[in-house]
């Protein structure tokens, strides 16, 4: 199912998150693929299409999450709630590793 999206809100979001997904950080233009406008919380749970549900994602974190809102984190086995790109700053749960190769969590959101 689809669901429109205004030209209006699609730039808002590209705005808030520089044509960079709002998970991995990638820069859309260093892929070759167009990045989608993702329901942070799922239509399927709710997720109203407005600025605070929305994000700019790359189709490989789009499919990793999928529907999920909540995951377990692998350290305590805790159910814990995804990060959410509107509300929550990368950087206090997330990092790069040395290499810049990977994205490590800092928190169990991350």
């Amino acid at each position: 199912m689809n669901t429109y999206i205004s030209v209006k809100l699609q730039r808002q979001i590209r705005d808030r998150f520089a044509n960079c997904c709002a998970y991995c950080r990638t820069a859309e233009a260093l892929t070759v693929t167009t990045f989608e406008f993702e329901h942070i919380t799922p239509r399927s749970a709710g997720g109203e299409t407005v600025l605070e549900n929305l994000c700019l994602s790359c189709p490989s974190c789009n499919r990793y999450k999928a529907q999920r809102q909540q995951a377990s984190d692998p350290n305590t086995e805790e159910v814990v709630s995804l990060f959410h790109p509107q509300f929550q700053v990368w950087s206090e749960h997330f990092a790069w590793s040395e290499e810049r190769t990977e994205i490590i969590g800092l928190t169990p959101v991350g």
